[in-house]
């Protein structure tokens, strides 16, 4: 989960980022306290402070996939500690990461990363990317479907002719599955991968946002109004997979 997941606010206050505030803490000390994680569909949760530092030998099989086939000018979007462009380096390979918590630009800095404070939704931030990763159940900055033509409008300004887009996200649709294997799922409601988080670590706790996961058919479907072809690179262990979305013309 990125901390780059608002469309809205341009970046966080210190006092409104209990993920960044973790993410300082760790790479300080070394140490960090527990970084809660609430839901009003779910039960509360906690987020390791530990695993996002994690090594390439330490991540998930998609996420070293995507690592792998990133290429050219690379968009570490929402990137948090900078794991991913860490890895990156690690391959020979260069990244701009952009994140909207000043402590974890600030982490990534110290890193020695090509770290900015900036929102992927903020025109002011401009550039031509040949790979844009969005990693970590990336989908979730868009926040909900609504906002999809609004994401790929901006993505699109963000790639280079004939770049990518490697993204994951997850399949809610296995909690809704009944024993006969069929899925109960009101369609009359939201859409059942649009879901909200509040975070909070010590006593700084951060604004309710939402969070999108998409199934690949939802995905595939939005992005083809937009000139990306979608093609399911990988699937993961927990209804989870990599999407490589492809900007096929400036004029789709």
């Amino acid at each position: 989960m990125s901390t780059c997941n608002n469309m809205n606010a341009h970046w966080l206050s210190a006092d409104k980022d209990p993920m960044g505030q973790a993410i300082y803490d760790y790479y300080q000390t070394g140490r960090a306290e527990k970084l809660r994680v609430f839901s009003s569909q779910f039960d509360e949760d906690e987020l390791p402070v530990s695993g996002l530092f994690r090594t390439f030998e330490q991540m998930p099989p998609l996420e070293q996939t995507a690592l792998r086939m990133a290429q050219g000018k690379i968009l570490d979007v929402g990137a948090g500690s900078g794991c991913h462009s860490w890895a990156l380096k690690g391959l020979g390979k260069e990244s701009v990461a952009i994140d909207i918590s000043p402590l974890s630009v600030e982490v990534m800095q110290k890193r020695g990363l090509n770290a900015h404070l900036a929102n992927v939704f903020d025109e002011r931030f401009a550039g031509q990317f040949d790979t844009i990763l969005m990693l970590m159940n990336g989908s979730g900055i868009i926040g909900k479907l609504k906002n999809m033509p609004a994401f790929f409008t901006r993505v699109r300004q963000l790639l280079a002719p004939g770049g990518c887009i490697l993204m994951d996200s997850s399949d809610l649709r296995y909690l809704y599955e009944e024993e006969d294997g069929s899925y109960m799922i009101d369609l009359a409601a939201n859409y059942y991968g649009e879901v909200d988080f509040q975070m909070q670590y010590g006593k700084t706790k951060g604004e309710s946002f939402d969070w999108l996961y998409i199934d690949f058919d939802t995905l595939s479907a939005y992005a083809s109004q937009y000139g990306f072809r979608t093609e399911k690179v990988q699937e993961g262990r927990h209804y989870d997979y990599l999407a490589r979305l492809t900007y096929m013309s400036k004029d789709a």
